[in-house]
């Protein structure tokens, strides 16, 4: 693709001494179109890429919980094995004494035939956490898919992105589409974006809702300190009335949600350039396994 757009480039250039400026201008305003659109195919490649490693991660962890379950399925098979030719041999060995010995043999082949009930239950309940975990992993991709679909514009613009990995489902929102600087009240334009992200939340009935606040690490202007002492008080407002706002006009159970605030203390980015600042200045809202349950991979 580097290699056409130079080509494209030099094109330009040689045709640029024999057409008209109009003409000119239109060819460099199509190459300045091609270059947005290669930068955001670029884009687009990178969140797949990483769409794609959090796949295999969960593919993997999936396929060691299935060879642990197989081990314990052929242990299993190996103590019902044995069990069976040690009766065969207390048969042979037990057929003409007492009657004690007759209640032995019983005994154990109801313990046979217990081992033979575990293993089909053991299969049963495999089969059942097989289809639970495809389930469930279907329902993420259904929940991810339609916030992708509701937010395609804010992703775009790089505003929101949305990750998902080892059961939890992501939704990171900047500070400029939800909050002014050095405010905890969001804007009508965020107050819009949190109605479509929270209309498919309320939905999930099987996971919790963390609101993060996060900031950077520039400390709060003296105008504002009487307000907000430091970026801990600033970034859990922010949740807060996230929080709010999906209880009270969304809808969501209060029980099912829970506010954080980091301030500057979890960035994503360096601290040290404007845009690493950006980054760090935002909301996350995070599906996670409902509190006293184990995140299910």
């Amino acid at each position: 693709m580097t290699s056409r757009i130079v080509i494209v480039t030099c094109l330009l250039l040689m045709a640029a001494g024999c057409v008209s400026k109009s003409t000119y201008e239109q060819q460099v305003a199509a190459f300045n179109g091609l270059q947005a659109e290669f930068s955001d195919l670029q884009s687009r490649y990178r969140n797949l890429s990483d769409d794609f490693d959090a796949l295999r991660a969960k593919h993997e962890a999936l396929q060691k919980k299935k060879d642990e379950t197989d081990q314990l399925l052929a242990a299993c098979e190996a103590d019902l094995d044995r069990a069976q030719k040690d009766i065969l041999r207390l048969e042979d060995v037990l057929s003409t004494r007492s009657a004690e010995a007759g209640k032995a043999m019983a005994e154990m082949r109801r313990r046979i035939d217990e081992l033979e009930t575990a293993k089909r239950e053991l299969e049963k309940q495999v089969e059942r956490e097989r289809l639970a975990r495809e389930a469930r992993i279907a329902k993420m991709k259904t929940t991810y898919d339609a916030l992708v679909g509701k937010l395609e514009e804010e992703i775009k613009r790089g505003e929101i992105t949305i990750s998902e990995l080892q059961g939890r489902l992501t939704v990171n929102m900047v500070e400029r589409i939800l909050f002014d600087s050095g405010s905890a009240d969001i804007k009508p334009e965020g107050l819009k974006i949190l109605a479509r992200v929270g209309d498919i939340l309320k939905n999930v009935q099987d996971k919790d809702i963390l609101v993060e606040g996060h900031t950077d690490n520039v400390p709060i202007s003296a105008r504002l300190r009487d307000r907000f002492p430091s970026n801990w008080e600033l970034s859990t407002a922010r949740a807060a009335n996230v929080v709010h706002f999906l209880q009270d006009r969304v809808g969501i159970p209060g029980s099912r949600l829970a506010i954080v605030g980091y301030g500057e203390h979890r960035p994503i980015a360096d601290n040290d350039t404007p845009e690493g600042r950006e980054e760090n200045r935002r909301i996350q809202i995070v599906l996670v396994a409902p509190q006293g349950h184990p995140a299910v991979n």
